[in-house]
């Protein structure tokens, strides 16, 4: 009896539910348009095998919405290190909304890359992929070097969003962050980004540019 007791205790609860909210960027750039405040930030509920996953990211420029999107999945592990991610996305800001049904699988890919890869459908045979990877250097347990690479294809024009077919976009940044506490870190940075293709032509012809590079500025924290 003292046995299983002892093994009882030690087992590791998988079925408990649990939840997380990570603001992973919350910060001022100086972008082509002027000062920019953007967001990037995920929460989960559930337990270690299925969960609920809310994300959304953005930015505005002078108190209007430039170009966001929030995105929810069910969320389950299939590996050890990846899990499956099937759910929908919804695109708001400039231009009409679009909305989409996504499946992408999100883990640590070798030596500690975090990757994201998602495929989307939408309506009027609208298609698009996006991959998204960082990676955590650790100067000292509190001094931290973060970088950061995306890339969006599309599979049609859309020049309502000023989106072309092929390889959109590529968004590169680094950022420097001190963990004050492991829940709280300032950090400054610099992003690149990067119209391509069909797309850079519909910025230009909108009259804005494309490529842009900004310093940055702003916080991480999670709950």
């Amino acid at each position: 009896m003292p046995y299983k007791t002892m093994a009882s205790m030690m087992q590791m609860d998988d079925a408990a539910r649990l939840g997380k909210l990570l603001i992973d960027q919350l910060e001022w750039r100086n972008t082509n348009d002027g000062a920019a405040a953007v967001w990037e930030a995920e929460g989960w509920y559930g337990s270690d095998h299925n969960k609920l996953w809310i994300k959304t990211e953005g930015e505005r420029v002078g108190g209007t919405t430039q170009d966001a999107r929030i995105e929810a999945f069910w969320d389950r592990i299939v590996t050890r290190w990846w899990d499956l991610q099937l759910g929908a996305r919804e695109d708001f800001g400039n231009g009409p909304g679009r909305t989409w049904a996504a499946a992408g699988l999100a883990g640590l890919a070798p030596y500690w890359f975090d990757i994201e890869a998602t495929l989307y459908v939408g309506n009027a045979g609208r298609t698009a992929a996006r991959v998204k990877g960082e990676y955590d250097i650790l100067i000292t347990q509190r001094l931290i070097v973060q970088p950061e690479a995306e890339a969006n294809l599309y599979g049609k024009r859309d020049p309502a969003r000023r989106t072309g077919s092929g390889l959109s976009d590529l968004d590169l940044g680094v950022r420097v962050r001190y963990e004050v506490r492991r829940e709280f870190a300032p950090y400054i940075g610099v992003a690149w980004q990067r119209r391509l293709g069909a797309t850079a032509d519909l910025e230009r012809a909108a009259g804005a540019s494309a490529n842009d590079v900004q310093v940055l500025a702003g916080i991480r924290a999670w709950f």
